[in-house]
């Protein structure tokens, strides 16, 4: 189907954005962004967080809360001698 569109400015921007990160067209980023919009899939594959093996903890963190508490209540009574 051919048509004419007139996209708003923001619009314009993020689909050639679209183009220039995709290598894509002006048609085949229309198509992609209206097919999404129409769908609700998108085609971009879900993000995934690396996670690392950092070996054993070298110091006990079993009371690691207790000991953040400390620190910020001393940090927090330093600022108040110094009229914080």
């Amino acid at each position: 189907m051919r048509t004419t569109v007139t996209l708003e400015p923001d619009v314009e921007t993020l689909l050639k954005k679209r183009m220039s990160e995709r290598g894509l067209t002006f048609k085949q980023a229309l198509n992609s962004a209206l097919r999404d919009a129409l769908t609700g899939k998108s085609q971009r594959k879900p993000y995934r967080t690396k996670t690392y093996n950092m070996g054993v903890p070298k110091v006990d963190i079993t009371h690691a809360n207790r000991l953040a508490g400390e620190l910020e209540d001393e940090e927090i009574v330093r600022k108040m001698r110094m009229g914080r």
